[in-house]
């Protein structure tokens, strides 16, 4: 029986010390975040925090608001003497040195009762929340709009009881000192704690205070319910999932609520539970994950710590390298120095020298006094000669004096000024910054065509990394479209070109008429940075027609020229219409230029891209049937009654043929300007023309800025043209054409005007190496390459 006990005794401890060490692993989550102590009285701030009361009016008071007033405990053991917790002491007082004056006055001071003066919006108290990392407002009555957490003081007394073993003893607080004893009851009325003896003392039966509700005896005492601190003595029976706030009925009715979606606050606390419920399920059936994550990040602390001592390493070689460098560049710079001063020290004492010979009784002077007492006329001729010389060369140096060396050493002074800014600058290397693509030279055309920069102050970047993918799939397998999204997903994930050694990049093998998100970020030897801002491209709609234009059609050389290279051509009107200027004031006689592409459409979906000079006067783009288009090149027309109207498509003198699709099919461009013709109801269904609210109308048709390059798509089994704004791939206009023969693309020149047929990638970067190509994700092969 013993050995029984003691077995259930070893067992209760244990499970005792194992609830110890939980509630003291829960210790931080107790603490206030102003104090970094166990919170005592805590209030709810707004954004959910919980800060001690004595806490956060010492907050408030340090930035200059008023004290506020605190709520007594008259009587708690907190006030009692004996029992006085320290941070009573620490009651804020007002620093009217430090508040300005705005916030120390109030609204309505100073008025007589019924008036209020007209002063400017109430003070709005705002606290610096710490785990926010920003400063939260309280509104107008600050801390007595924050709610107490009666939760969090429960919890932090039952850690309390838990971690101190039940070792410290509430004693009674009416006993006298000498004979006290400890505390068996506490009463949530009276708001203090007795013994047996002093509980009936002061709660006889027959009394009011009988009915008292009496508890374990505490230190903190709370009160019952929440109550409203707006509206006294009213209950919070309501939630307001809108504002996040408790509410009484009085508060219900407000207007600030109106429209809000209020629950009772029994049903918003079974939710809440509920979902908490489930949450904390969720991370207690993941231990393994959170176990491995910790492992991880164990592993990258000890990495950290590793790293750190190489890098340090590394760092102090670094700084001794330079320190070497500087060494051995200051011994050679001081040799050339001392070689200089030797130099010019030897040139100065040699004049020194020389000019202490030209001294009486001294050097030359004294040999030449010697040499004219000689008296042999030939023998003084051949011994004076030298000396002539050299008195002559000490006359005219006499005459001209200067030093045989600079004396100064401004030419041996250092500027260090670049090297001193260079090594203030001195430090570890960054990854580049986010790039920053080019919308204007990137492109999807018949392969994409990405182009970017490095902003100013980035480090460089050894090479990019480029990444793409469709629009809808997300990364990792989701998308927005179910199952099939998913199949997507699996197809489209992220790919990405690795190691582009220049700013561009070219992206091909790409499904047609989609929309492709792409970022690029840069790599060096401290790693990737950041990403740029996700671009989004739309495909064509068809395959890319290449063609160039043909100028076998009797080109008109002296009104239209076409470049060497086929893609681009200029209208100038020539001596043709200054010869037809004399028609001007009876007809509108004009001069067309047309102009068709090289190839004859047959079959299939295909697009073209061009752009049109926005000072051109009238520039017309289209398609028309191959044999039309002739007969109208080889026989001009008046452009002021043509048979075929290239706008309308529709034949002018024949009534009887409304039922067959127009020949032509054209858009007019010019002044800056595209006009989009309404269309004639008939039987071949086409689509009204997309118009814009702030474009001028009219009741044939309506006008549309420029786009930058203008699309068209042809569709030869349904005799359909479509024209797009190429740069965002958005339908501007949809027309019909008679496809019973080949088809061609055409332009025409009414006027002055230019033109130039859209570039295929492919051919402006043919002559780049291409990069290599790296699969994130597995996808399907089965592009199509246009």
């Amino acid at each position: 029986m013993a050995e029984s006990d003691l077995k259930t005794v070893t067992a209760a401890m244990d499970a005792l010390v194992r609830v110890s060490a939980n509630m003291g692993s829960m210790e931080r989550e107790l603490l206030c975040p102003v104090c970094k102590e166990i919170a005592k009285q805590p209030v709810v701030l707004p954004c959910q925090h919980s800060v001690c009361l004595m806490c956060a009016s010492e907050v408030l008071v340090a930035n200059g608001y008023p004290p506020p007033e605190l709520p007594p405990e008259p009587n708690s053991p907190a006030s009692t003497p004996n029992t006085r917790s320290p941070r009573q002491a620490r009651r804020p007082t007002p620093k009217a040195e430090q508040r300005p004056i705005d916030r120390v006055l109030r609204a309505g001071y100073g008025t007589y009762p019924g008036r209020r003066r007209k002063e400017g919006p109430p003070l709005v108290m705002m606290f610096p929340c710490i785990p926010c990392g920003r400063e939260v407002e309280l509104g107008e009555k600050g801390l007595t709009d924050c709610l107490r957490n009666l939760t969090l003081e429960r919890i932090v007394e039952r850690y309390r009881h838990t971690v101190s073993l039940g070792s410290v003893a509430v004693m009674c607080q009416f006993c006298k000192p000498p004979q006290a004893l400890e505390a068996t009851k506490g009463c949530t009325d009276c708001r203090a704690s007795f013994c047996n003896e002093c509980f009936k003392l002061y709660h006889p039966w027959g009394t009011p205070r009988a009915q008292h509700e009496h508890i374990q005896p505490t230190l903190n005492f709370r009160p019952k319910v929440l109550t409203c601190p707006e509206h006294d003595q009213e209950k919070l029976q309501f939630y307001c999932r809108s504002c996040q706030r408790l509410l009484c009925p009085l508060c219900k009715l407000r207007r600030l609520h109106a429209g809000h979606k209020i629950l009772p606050v029994a049903h918003a606390y079974q939710a809440l539970k509920e979902k908490i419920t489930k949450e904390m399920n969720y991370i207690l059936s993941n231990q393994e994950t959170v176990l491995a994550q910790i492992t991880q990040l164990e592993s990258a602390i000890t990495q950290t710590e590793v790293n750190s001592v190489a890098a340090r390493e590394q760092l102090a070689q670094s700084i001794r390298d330079l320190t070497a460098a500087l060494a051995e560049r200051h011994s050679s710079l001081t040799q050339a120095l001392e070689a200089a001063r030797q130099k010019r020290g030897e040139a100065l004492a040699g004049q020194v020298a020389e000019r202490r010979s030209l001294l009486e009784h001294t050097g030359l002077m004294a040999f030449t006094q010697e040499l004219l007492k000689e008296t042999d006329p030939p023998c003084f001729v051949q011994a004076a000669r030298q000396t002539h010389n050299r008195l002559n060369k000490s006359i005219e140096n006499l005459q001209c004096f200067s030093l045989a060396a600079d004396p100064s050493f401004r030419h041996f002074q250092l500027d260090v000024c670049k090297e001193l800014k260079l090594l203030t600058e001195l430090h570890f290397i960054h990854a580049p910054l986010a790039p920053v693509i080019d919308t204007q030279r990137t492109l999807a055309y018949d392969q994409l065509f990405l182009c970017w920069r490095l902003p100013p102050d980035s480090s460089p970047a050894w090479h990019f990394s480029v990444e793409y993918r469709r629009r809808g799939v997300v990364p990792g397998g989701g998308s927005r479209g179910g199952i099939r999204g998913g199949l997507a997903a699996a197809r489209w994930g992220w790919q990405r070109l690795d190691e582009v050694s220049g700013t561009s990049a070219v992206i091909d093998r790409l499904e047609m008429d989609s929309v492709y998100v792409l970022r690029v970020r840069g790599c060096n030897k401290a790693g990737y940075g950041d990403y740029s801002e996700e671009v989004y491209l739309h495909t064509p709609p068809a395959p890319v027609l290449n063609f160039y234009l043909d100028s076998r059609w009797g080109l008109h050389a002296d009104r239209l020229v076409v470049s060497k290279e086929q893609r681009c051509a200029r209208s100038v009107p020539g001596l043709s219409l200054l010869q037809a200027a004399d028609l001007a004031l009876t007809s509108c006689h004009l001069t067309s230029d047309l102009l068709v592409g090289d190839v004859a459409i047959t079959q299939g979906r295909h697009y073209w891209a061009c752009s049109v000079e926005p000072g051109s006067y009238l520039v017309k783009v289209g398609v028309g049937l191959e044999s039309k288009l002739q007969e109208w090149f080889h026989l001009p027309q008046d452009m002021a009654s043509p048979r075929y109207d290239p706008d309308s498509g529709h034949d002018s003198g024949a009534e009887d043929a409304l039922d067959s699709p127009p020949p032509f099919c054209f858009l007019t461009m010019g002044m800056g300007k595209i006009y989009l013709p309404q269309h004639h109801h008939s039987n071949h269904g086409t689509r009204d023309p997309i118009t814009n609210s702030n474009s001028p109308s009219s009741p044939t048709g309506l006008t549309y800025p420029l786009p930058p390059r203008l699309g068209v798509s042809l569709d030869f089994e349904k005799g359909r043209v479509t024209f797009y704004d190429a740069h965002s791939l958005r339908p501007l206009w949809e027309g019909h054409v008679d496809c019973s023969g080949p088809v061609c693309p055409a332009f025409c020149f009414i006027g002055g005007g230019a033109l130039q047929l859209q570039e295929l990638v492919a051919n402006r970067n043919a002559d780049q190496t291409p990069v290599r190509r790296v699969t994130i994700q597995p996808r399907v092969s089965n592009l199509n390459n246009n």
